[in-house]
């Protein structure tokens, strides 16, 4: 499951050299490569928005001084991953930090929406990786068939589907998916 820790290395350090690609969305490494994704537009960043909203204003409540956000990095150098969920909910501190990427004991969930181009990355290989990272909670959302699967309990061993319109319940948190688009 892990990579080498030299090849590892290296591949963060061409990563991190990479030129910025107009369309490249996301870069992670994973499986001993590199991975560049097209950027997700419409519908897709929708779903992220809104679970975001539905997520900060419960997470004052429930875990003061965390955020749902996009955007940052999540790196566990001993399994050889960098993953760019589309959202993580951990503490806010931990941008403060001069660090390239979160690390999986800060991140208490992330949320994935699936992709038109690359399903299996997101069903497969991330439910695997964030497993193995100890992530406690995995929100998988798929707009192509406006269904989703909360995974939770150590190794995902508790995997709850469910289908747009559903209040479906994540930790602590609800989310009210009926707000969701599927893909047209």
């Amino acid at each position: 499951m892990g990579t080498d820790p030299a090849v590892y290395a290296r591949l963060r350090k061409i990563a991190d050299q990479l030129p910025e690609v107009p369309g490249v969305g996301k870069i992670e490494i994973a499986e001993g490569r590199i991975v560049m994704t097209m950027s997700p537009v419409g519908r897709h960043e929708l779903a992220v928005v809104r679970i975001a909203r539905q997520l900060n204003a419960q997470i004052e409540r429930t875990h003061p001084g965390c955020l749902a956000h996009g955007g940052a990095d999540l790196e566990d150098a001993g399994l050889g991953r960098l993953r760019n969920p589309d959202l993580m909910v951990f503490p806010e501190a931990a941008l403060e930090a001069e660090k390239p990427a979160l690390l999986p004991h800060e991140v208490l969930l992330v949320v994935e929406v699936v992709s038109k181009s690359n399903p299996e990355n997101d069903y497969d290989h991330k439910v695997r990786d964030y497993a193995a990272m100890g992530i406690p909670l995995y929100l998988l959302v798929d707009p192509r068939k406006g269904t989703g699967i909360v995974h939770d309990q150590p190794g995902y061993a508790v995997r709850t589907p469910f289908t747009f319109g559903d209040t479906v319940t994540v930790g602590p948190w609800t989310i009210d998916t009926g707000v969701l688009l599927t893909y047209a």
